[in-house]
């Protein structure tokens, strides 16, 4: 049996930060899915002071924790591919 070696991009540390009961949020977790994402952690925002303050009417949002990089809504499949896909050197 052959195994396909994993994609770099699969070792990203993502994180979703939403709110409970958003519709946006619920369509992120669909691009996501359709987008094949890595697995990642989501952040509920809500009574959380400081993120309430970063991420308030921002989200839903997908953040690297490696790069720091932020993905804001709205986005799509293509857009969740680029934002995982690594840099290309040149």
């Amino acid at each position: 049996m052959s195994s396909t070696p994993v994609p770099a991009v699969s070792q990203a540390r993502l994180t979703l930060y939403q709110r409970d009961d958003c519709h946006l949020c619920d369509l992120a977790l669909e691009v996501l899915a359709a987008a094949r994402s890595p697995e990642f952690d989501s952040v509920f925002i809500d009574g959380d002071e400081a993120l309430e303050q970063r991420y308030g009417v921002r989200v839903p949002v997908l953040r690297d924790q490696r790069s720091g990089a932020e993905l804001e809504w709205p986005f799509d499949v293509a857009g969740v591919c680029g934002f995982l896909s690594p840099p290309v050197a040149g």
